[in-house]
């Protein structure tokens, strides 16, 4: 299913390893966003980020796109309010931020997507006990082009083999930076 992504700068976060590139921003209009997408035939959305729910205009864009049917999904940190007519959420949580997301932060999503950055166990409790998902997944963290992912399989390892965890977690990989596209 072809999708297109709005990727938005600015976070309400600042994790080490992020990979938006924050000096590399233009300021767009909806209309010219909406223009832009238009160009395309695919009529699936990804707001992806930085973090799509804290851009100023967001609401009337995703409006806009609804008006003209197309499906949307977000990629999300949870932490702010998610508007209803996204049709997709994927929030990934950040165990750098543990204490934030024990108090605040979405509690349902369609998937939640963990970045391995340490021992993950007792923050993996802590989001499958507040956020109700479809789908767990740990994925590598990336430094300097080198990727985590011996640490994300033992990771991994350890969550599935617990007794009686009803949820199991799944490996997601961003299979263009293995293979070297950017």
């Amino acid at each position: 299913m072809p999708a297109i992504f709005l990727r938005f700068g600015k976070c309400n976060l600042a994790c080490t390893w992020c990979d938006t590139p924050y000096q590399k921003f233009s300021m767009r209009t909806a209309r010219d966003i909406l223009q832009e997408i238009m160009q395309y035939q695919a009529t699936n959305i990804i707001l992806t980020g930085g973090e799509p729910t804290i851009q100023p205009h967001i609401q009337a864009l995703i409006t806009e796109l609804k008006k003209l049917h197309f499906y949307l999904a977000i990629e999300t940190n949870g932490l702010k309010h998610i508007p209803k007519e996204i049709d997709y959420i994927a929030t990934s949580p950040k165990k750098a931020y543990q204490s934030i997301y024990q108090n605040k932060g979405i509690t349902q999503a369609d998937e939640v997507r963990l970045v391995v950055d340490g021992d993950m166990s007792e923050f993996c409790h802590m989001i499958e006990n507040k956020i109700q998902a479809r789908n767990y997944y740990l994925s590598p963290r990336e430094i300097d082009g080198q990727m985590n992912l011996q640490d994300t399989i033992l990771q991994l390892g350890k969550l599935n083999h617990r007794n009686n965890r009803p949820i199991h977690w799944n490996l997601s990989l961003q299979t263009h930076k293995l293979i070297g596209i950017r």
